[in-house]
Formats: C-alpha cells, structure tokens, sequence
C-alpha cells in the first residue's frame, strides 16, 4: 500500500512498468488520478484501452444514493454484467488490472452532478439512512475487492447539509479506515460551496479532497470566461483562489488535489472572454479535449492567467486546458505543496505530446 499524502520523487519513476515486480512508483509520489464515467464503455473505450500507467487512482463514476440511503450502481449492466476484457462489467475489469499496475487504487465514487446527488441531503440527515449508505457503500467495496469510496456530493447547501456532510465522512472513515481504504470527496471550486463546510474537520477523515478548479465559465454565463484559469483577477475565481481560500480553512496542504478538465467550454460568436455570445458549439456545449483545437481554429496560450483557449472553426471560442496549462498547473502543486492533481476525465485524454496526463505526471515526477 502506498500513502495518499504526496512528496517530491528522489528518482523518476517508470510508468510503463507492467508487473507488480516491476512497480512504476518506488517512492511516495504525487497524486495523478483520473475519473472513469461508466457511460463511455457504450463508446469502446474499455479499461484495457486506458493509458492507466500514469494513473494513481481510479475514480469510477458512479454510484448512486436511493432515498432510504441505499448505494448502488447507476448501470447495473455496465458496471457488472457486459462482457468487458475478459470479465464481467467494468468494476472488475479496472479491478483485474491492478495485477499489472500494482500500486493503482480503484475507488468508487458516490453522487455526481443532478440525479447522483439528490438524495445526499435527506440520507445524510437521517441517522437510519445514513446507517444505510455506509453499510451498503463498504459492502460494494467489499463485494468488488475495491480500495475506497469518493463522496461526490455536489454540494452541501447549507450549513446544517455541511455539518451532516461532516457526520457522514466521520461514519464512512470508520468502516473504512486508513491506509487501508481511501476516503476522498470531490467538491466544487466556489466559496459560494465550500462556505457551508467545516473543512477542516473534514480534512480529518478525508485522504484527499478533490477540487473542482474547472467550469469557472459556461453557458450558465451571459459572457465568455476562462472555465479553469490557474490565475485570475481579485475578483475572478481561479485554482489559485480556491486553493487559497480551502488552506486558509486549515486543510493539510498535501490533502487538495487539484481538479482538470479534460474538455472545453465552446462560445458561438465571441473570440475570448469577456463577450457575449450566441450559443454554444459542441455537445451541450462541451468538446472532449482529444477534438480541440477545432479543424480550422489557432490554439492559445496566456501564460499569465494559466489558461488556454482556440479561436475558430466550428467551436467559436472554446476554454480548456492544454500541455502548456497542465505543467503550470502541476508545476503550482509542487511549489504549494498540494497533493496532486486529478482530471475529468480520462477518456477524453489525447496521447503521446498532447496527454493532459501524461504531461501533468511527467512534470509533478521530474526533478
């Protein structure tokens, strides 16, 4: 087993080592996890298609919470029963491959945006339901030999939801206690969030907090933005704000693993931010990062804000992050001393010189 508190490598190590005699982390390392939507199994990307040699942990997405605070998986069939690299469903598939990355963790996570997290509020309030969702997260652990849950609540809403957020970590951690299991919550970015959150009680049970420092900007806005700019105005929220503002609240440092998005934000009619725009190009406005720059677009880099966008094409002007963004991301980790970094998702990576992945790995494990 390895820690999930992060410190600089004495020596590189390898990420194309296949056996467990021949593990790629030889030292305690920075966390470079990325999460695993179920739903892009119906898209033949397996996890035996996966790059997995760069990642520390998988985040598999989702399970689901019913209102008498039952866990369960959101795609039965997806997730136990489809023919899937020789087992059944994906869980086992990652799972399995932990044979050939012997340090990588598969955890579980719980919630999700919309209908994943309807029901955190209710269960979390009732002692019984809460009973509930410990018992039958840890037996889906139990069931699928996984290394841990994520409690993707998004998000607590007000300060009583913040405290019963806090009992439910607290109950979670006993079932499933360190180092043996990783406990993490994913969170957004926003003070508007984070507010109703004793953090640093959280940070108590919590192995890693995973930081959402992306759709900063969308169509939710009347003008275009940056959507995970590294640094922003006083006034902008960025990674640096949110990180800031969760160390001010007494979080261990090495517990925040900053969030990437790995998929941009398009913007008709507009090309940078600060404009008003007609709609929004993609799927639901959203391009996976393997597709941008858009055939026809110029790609860009501002340095100062951390940010990276392309202009052109059928995307208009589509926000997301790039190599060039990703080291200075990774580079901000090691000098602020935060535990890593993590990406939504891994399916939507490019390979070789424009991984998002692999660039952040390489520059958090190069000394």
């Amino acid at each position: 087993m390895f820690s999930t508190a992060s410190s600089i490598f004495r020596r590189r190590p390898n990420p194309a080592a296949a056996t467990p005699q021949a593990s790629p982390y030889e030292v305690p390392f920075y966390t470079n996890a990325a999460y695993y939507p179920n739903w892009r199994i119906y898209q033949k990307q397996p996890p035996s298609s996966l790059r997995l040699g760069f990642i520390s942990h998988v985040f598999y997405a989702f399970a689901w919470v019913k209102e008498d605070g039952t866990v369960y998986l959101s795609d039965e069939w997806a997730d136990t029963q489809m023919p899937v690299d020789g087992t059944e469903g994906c869980l086992r598939a990652f799972v399995q491959l932990k044979q050939q990355y012997s340090k990588m963790r598969v955890v579980l996570s719980v919630g999700g945006g919309g209908k994943g997290s309807e029901n955190f509020a209710a269960v979390a309030h009732s002692r019984s339901r809460m009973d509930t969702f410990v018992r039958t997260a840890k037996g889906l652990v139990d069931q699928f030999g996984l290394d841990g849950i994520d409690v993707d609540w998004e998000h607590p809403a007000d300060a009583k939801q913040g405290k019963d957020y806090i009992r439910l970590l607290a109950q979670l951690r006993e079932v499933l206690p360190a180092p043996r299991y990783v406990l993490a919550s994913c969170l957004p970015a926003g003070q508007w969030a984070l507010r109703h959150i004793d953090l640093a009680a959280a940070q108590k049970y919590l192995d890693m907090l995973n930081l959402m420092a992306y759709d900063f900007s969308g169509p939710w806005e009347p003008e275009t933005g940056h959507q995970a700019q590294l640094y922003g105005s006083t006034y902008a929220i960025s990674g640096q704000s949110a990180v800031s503002y969760v160390l001010a609240q007494g979080v261990n440092s090495q517990k925040i693993i900053l969030g990437v998005p790995v998929y941009g934000r398009s913007f008709l009619g507009s090309n940078g931010p600060g404009q008003r725009y007609t709609g929004c190009g993609g799927e639901d406005g959203v391009f996976d990062y393997r597709e941008l720059p858009r055939s026809g677009a110029k790609e860009f880099h501002d340095k100062q804000a951390g940010a990276a966008y392309c202009i052109g094409g059928d995307g208009g002007f589509v926000t997301y992050d790039t190599p060039a963004t990703v080291q200075q991301k990774a580079e901000f980790v090691t000098t602020s001393k935060l535990g890593g970094l993590f990406y939504w998702h891994i399916c939507s990576d490019a390979r070789g010189s424009r991984s998002l992945i692999e660039t952040g790995y390489n520059t958090l494990h190069d000394m």
